[in-house]
């Protein structure tokens, strides 16, 4: 499958721009370590962006990611995609071995933690965020109560790299696609 059809497949089943907006900085920081790793990275692209294609028709665990299988599968997303599709849920029991498999785990958590952490700034833009302002508020139980903080520290130690400079580098990976992603921000008043 290519990038463009992904897109389109995760436009048919995601109504929700937020959503659509989640498996594109998925994307860009999976897409970013692809790049990194010298791993193909369209493979990479289109697992990031279909990794959650499935959540408004099936909204409850373990229908999602279980019951979207069939679908990718009918569309001729290979097996490969729909097992790292798959490994990202932990109750699945398909664990994660490849670099894919681990990188899309590490990746989804943070990426809406990174988010939500712009959407807080005077200026909502992944611009303003830093390694430091995330380790605080990775700190705050209050904030983004939904982001599961253990996900995304185990996810950095399953890829082998140290939490901080994954933050930093999903943080650069966002910020050059902020535009696309609705993190370039708008002025302060």
């Amino acid at each position: 499958m290519t990038r463009p059809e992904a897109w389109e497949l995760l436009c048919e089943f995601t109504k929700s721009e937020s959503l659509r907006k989640h498996g594109l900085a998925v994307e860009t920081c999976v897409a970013a370590y692809a790049r990194h790793f010298g791993e193909d990275e369209d493979k990479w692209a289109v697992t990031a962006l279909l990794h959650d294609f499935d959540w408004e028709i099936h909204p409850t665990l373990p229908d999602h990611p279980t019951k979207g299988q069939p679908i990718l599968a009918e569309r001729g997303v290979s097996e490969e995609i729909r097992r790292a599709i798959l490994s990202h849920a932990d109750f699945t029991g398909i664990p994660r071995v490849s670099m894919l498999e681990k990188t899309l785990f590490a990746c989804d958590e943070l990426a809406g933690f990174l988010t939500a952490i712009s959407y807080v700034k005077p200026s909502r833009s992944i611009a303003e965020v830093d390694v430091k302002s995330v380790i605080k508020k990775m700190k705050d139980k209050g904030f983004a109560r939904t982001v599961n903080r253990d996900d995304i520290r185990n996810g950095a130690a399953e890829m082998g790299v140290d939490m901080e400079a994954h933050i930093g580098f999903c943080i650069q990976a966002m910020q050059a696609r902020a535009e696309e992603l609705g993190l370039a921000g708008t002025p302060a008043e």
